[in-house]
């Protein structure tokens, strides 16, 4: 079993409240749980309006597969036009880590 983890530091475009953070968001977390089919939610920064940091886990039987997601997760994350992704750090755990 093989497990990996994105975090994502986003700077908000043109964004002048929490309710328009929202906006922003939510779509984000919700393509990516419904294209990539991984759990997501924003994990940090929630009382900052221009700043967000979304967090996703992916488990997988295989390694190739998961790197793939992620990769693929992390894409369509940077190409979104209304963040700017400031910052990105991965986690993969695999079946020979330890305890």
């Amino acid at each position: 079993m093989y497990v990996g983890t994105l975090s994502f530091d986003l700077l908000l475009g043109d964004v002048r409240s929490l309710k328009e953070k929202r906006s922003v968001v939510r779509p984000i977390v919700a393509e990516l749980q419904r294209k990539y089919a991984v759990s997501a939610a924003e994990v940090g920064e929630q009382d900052l309006y221009r700043r967000a940091v979304i967090g996703l886990a992916v488990v997988s039987g295989d390694a190739g597969h998961l790197t793939d997601v992620l990769d693929r997760c992390e894409r369509m994350v940077a190409g979104r036009p209304e963040v700017e992704l400031l910052s990105v750090r991965r986690r993969f755990h695999g079946e020979h880590d330890d305890a």
